[in-house]
């Protein structure tokens, strides 16, 4: 692969393309002569190499494609390695960055760590640590991949995956509601994942040896749905031909999750507010009065407090189903976990399709993470399925991922060069325009003359870039 250099300040020589499962490294530094000998030595030790002279620079390399990792200095003019290393880790936490400098400070080393950096090197650098160092920081993904198994355990509980803080917290209210008979309404976006936190609510409950019974709501027809909840007596319908049983009986002594609550008529919510109240009701074209001991759970990914006002939904019922509110977040509001994520589904799919699968290449995972993800972690888990079947070599890379996520990074990518031109022209013509500000000592006619524009025109320039005589 050729080598690219960001000699340019700020300027895009990085372009996006097809990425070979490699390490590339991306060195930061605005010493050239420094930048050129790591690039050097690196790929001596076998590894490709990108340079950047500025962590402005690094910063918008990052968005242009993804690298394995990133060894950067700390002082440079336009923009540091710290601050460049915040915008680095907001935009993808994976990539590990090793911070480099000629004036070692314990609270420097400290504070870098603290917000993101894989480790600290002072200059002038130790090689061999420094090989140590990048060795680590490149095995970075390969170890997660490699020790998916035992992080299992850390990152997976109940089946809901995931270390973010907003995880954790979803987690923990679990365990908190799980042991009481209350009435819980899972809220969240569709895709969430609130049927798995439906059954880890009766797997850690009292009813754990009992039967969850799971209902969809927007499945069914009024009519279906009331056959299939309270069950039918023989001749209660045309084709009902024998009794039958509903899942409110199914469910006795244990748990019924009834998903999509917010799709249900207002008749059927009525016989619901019964069961809710009473524990009782009975079969469709019967008189005898059944009581049941369950739970009940529900689940939507409406407002309804929103329903309620407009109508759609009887307030008495929305208070007896909120006794308890567990909302599950959307993935965009934890994206830190979808390498995890990707990785279960990974090897969940290679078995289910009988693949075999070396990785996810680092362009692959940079997609995944700044995708916005509409349809939450269902979209992201019929991607990697989608990936895992199409893919042609042992790498699921770009090309194996819908397009649409590729065309959305595109259009992102494409914006953000446009951003770019718009400024180097902007700062090309301020920097013409103080010239001749130099050149005319002040003179604003003899200025708009020589950049043959009106007077008018160069005082809103002036004003505009905030020009003075030098």
């Amino acid at each position: 692969m050729q080598k690219k250099n960001l000699d340019k300040p700020g300027l895009s020589t990085i372009k996006q393309r097809p990425l070979q499962p490699y390490p590339t490294v991306l060195i930061v530094d605005d010493d050239s002569s420094h930048r050129i000998m790591l690039q050097s030595m690196l790929g001596q030790w076998g590894w490709q190499t990108e340079g950047a002279d500025d962590g402005s620079v690094a910063v918008e390399a990052v968005h242009l494609r993804p690298f394995d990792a990133i060894l950067m200095d700390v002082r440079m003019v336009r923009m540091n390695g710290m601050e460049a290393l915040r915008y680095i880790h907001a935009h993808n936490p994976a990539i590990p960055v090793v911070i480099m400098t000629a004036y070692s400070s314990v609270d420097d080393a400290v504070e870098a760590i603290k917000i993101g950096a894989h480790d600290y090197l002072t200059k002038p650098l130790d090689f061999e640590r420094l090989k140590r160092t990048l060795n680590d920081a490149l095995n970075h993904r390969q170890r997660r991949s490699n020790s998916a198994s035992s992080e299992e355990s850390k990152s997976t509980r109940h089946g809901i995956i995931g270390n973010s803080a907003a995880i954790k917290e979803l987690l923990d209210l679990i365990d908190r509601v799980a042991p009481s008979t209350a009435t819980v309404l899972i809220t969240g976006e569709s895709g969430t994942g609130k049927e798995l936190v439906a059954a880890a609510l009766h797997n850690l409950s009292p009813r754990r040896d009992q039967p969850l019974i799971k209902v969809n709501c927007a499945a069914l027809t009024e009519t279906l749905l009331e056959s299939e909840l309270f069950g039918h007596e023989k001749g209660a319908f045309t084709g009902a031909d024998r009794r039958r049983e509903g899942k409110f009986s199914q469910a006795n002594n244990g748990t019924i999750f009834l998903d999509e609550i917010g799709e249900t008529s207002a008749a059927m919510q009525a016989k619901l507010l019964r069961v809710l109240q009473e524990q009782e009701f009975q079969r469709v074209g019967g008189g005898e009065t059944l009581r049941v001991d369950l739970r009940v759970l529900t689940a939507t990914n409406r407002n309804l407090e929103d329903e309620v006002k407009n109508g759609r939904f009887r307030e008495d019922l929305y208070y007896r189903l909120n006794v308890l509110s567990l909302p599950v977040p959307s993935l965009r509001e934890h994206p830190e976990d979808i390498p995890l994520l990707v990785e279960f589904f990974l090897e969940k799919f290679t078995k289910k399709n009988r693949r075999q699968v070396a990785g996810i290449t680092p362009g692959a995972m940079d997609l995944l993470i700044n995708h916005p993800w509409p349809g939450n972690v269902r979209e992201l888990e019929n991607a990697i399925e989608r990936g895992v079947i199409l893919m042609r070599g042992d790498w699921l890379d770009e090309e194996s991922l819908p397009l649409s996520l590729r065309h959305k990074q595109t259009e992102k990518t494409e914006a953000k060069q446009d951003a770019t031109r718009t400024g180097f022209l902007a700062e090309a013509e301020r920097q013409v325009i103080q010239n001749i500000l130099n050149e005319t000592g002040g003179n604003k006619s003899e200025a708009s003359r020589r950049l043959n524009i009106t007077r008018k025109t160069l005082l809103s320039k002036i004003q505009k870039y905030g020009l003075e005589q030098d």
